[in-house]
């Protein structure tokens, strides 16, 4: 029987995505679990694994052309089956025509390619990887020219990118007396798909959920003297971070406190068995939270591990669609930026979010004597609607007492 593929919803926020690339070609058998296309979301582009086996059967949407969420990508049928027909290929109102193709014989064009057509929100249409590539080049997308669907810029374009001549410098101008400097001229930024994003999420989580904060004092010293001993005897690719620290410190503290590992639906809590902890990512287009899986049963270099693979397919834009949609509550660390405290904006449907600043050292009163410690501060944001303050701050205690205490954290 023929299975219809449809643009999944790869996170709450999502509400279109373009299919960048297809692995698989009509006719091509597909397995289960294998990846068969790379979607675009406003945030990253995410692998796209089939949910079914078979044949794939018939593309409907092309890629480059911005699909809603739920709307038919591609049928799958079984081996020998006929296609059923199909709805024409999806497109975004927004999305412009594509160019006719010009004939094979047709010879190559002498005039140089036009700049990338700018999407519909005055964006310059690339890929997170070019975008990536860019920033780390310093080259500005506005001149590169894609070769992508719609002129999108790839990564391919970004590398064979050649800046163009420098004009010759002018003459020297005569030297003329000092005069008072302008001041600079209003200017105007236009905000990416994804800053868009995060301004509609946080506006709308604010406004729905009403948040309260609990905040602690965490004694970091025994926490910092095990991770030192544990990257001493680690393999040095897989050394373990602080922010590794406060993910299986969550877990284990949800596992205690489930509610806070809960998603609020109107008159019942949909409680979740599977801790799986979010990760606030800084890219350069903005921030994203995507997710390891199970934390409740993994250990802290297994944590250590799946972070940095996370973190390095962020950056490369090849996230998964459960990376993305299955986390259950979240962590946004600052420490590295020295902030020492802050609070986080919940992600919904999250009942909370923790936000951790940075370790130092300073004075601290220990059995009446001033003495120097190792201590961070950690904000738990909350919502009222989940669970109230006592309870948000005996989930936070639990944080607490495993971290100062974090012989459980090996276990």
């Amino acid at each position: 029987m023929a299975t219809n593929v449809v643009m999944p919803q790869m996170g709450y926020d999502m509400r279109e995505g373009t299919v960048v690339r297809w692995y698989k070609q009509e006719g091509e058998t597909v397995d289960r679990g294998e990846v068969i296309a790379d979607i675009e979301t406003d945030k990253a582009t995410v692998e796209f694994e089939a949910y079914t086996g078979g044949v794939l059967g018939r593309i409907v949407a092309e890629a480059g052309v911005a699909v809603p969420v739920g709307e038919l990508i591609a049928i799958i049928t079984e081996p020998g089956e006929a296609v059923p027909e199909a709805a024409a290929p999806a497109a975004s109102p927004a999305a412009a025509p594509a160019p006719t193709p010009a004939p094979a014989s047709a010879p190559a064009d002498p005039q140089p390619a036009a700049a990338p057509a700018p999407s519909p929100n005055g964006e310059v249409r690339a890929s997170p990887i070019a975008r990536r590539l860019a920033g780390e080049r310093g080259i500005d997308l506005s001149l590169v020219t894609g070769t992508g669907p719609n002129g999108r810029i790839t990564e391919r374009d970004v590398e064979s990118f050649q800046a163009p001549a420098a004009a010759p410098a002018p003459a020297p101008a005569p030297a003329v007396t000092a005069e008072p400097v302008a001041a600079p001229a209003d200017s105007r930024i236009e905000l990416s798909r994804m800053r868009q994003t995060i301004a509609r999420v946080t506006s709308d989580s604010k406004s729905t959920a009403p948040h309260f904060y609990v905040t602690a004092e965490i004694d970091m010293e025994k926490a910092m003297s095990m991770r030192r001993d544990v990257n001493d005897a680690a393999d040095p690719e897989n050394r373990v971070s602080v922010n590794d620290l406060m993910v299986k410190a969550c877990a284990l503290a949800l596992v205690k406190h489930p509610k806070f590992n809960s998603f609020y639906r109107g008159d019942h809590l949909e409680v979740h068995g599977a801790m799986n902890i979010g990760i606030a990512i800084a890219l350069e287009s903005g921030l994203i939270l995507p997710g390891v899986s199970n934390c409740e049963g993994k250990s802290l270099l297994q944590i250590a591990a799946a972070t940095k693979d996370l973190i390095a397919r962020a950056n490369s834009g090849t996230l998964r669609n459960e990376e993305y949609s299955s986390t259950t509550f979240s962590i946004s660390n600052m420490g590295m930026f020295d902030v020492e405290s802050f609070t986080a904006i919940i992600y919904p449907p999250h009942a909370a979010i923790l936000a951790v600043g940075s370790v130092k050292q300073q004075p601290v009163v220990r059995g009446g004597e001033i003495a120097v410690g190792t201590m961070m501060k950690a904000t738990l944001s909350t919502d009222h609607r989940v669970a109230d303050g006592a309870e948000a701050a005996q989930f936070l205690m639990e944080i607490k007492r495993v971290l100062e205490n974090p012989v459980s954290l090996l276990l």
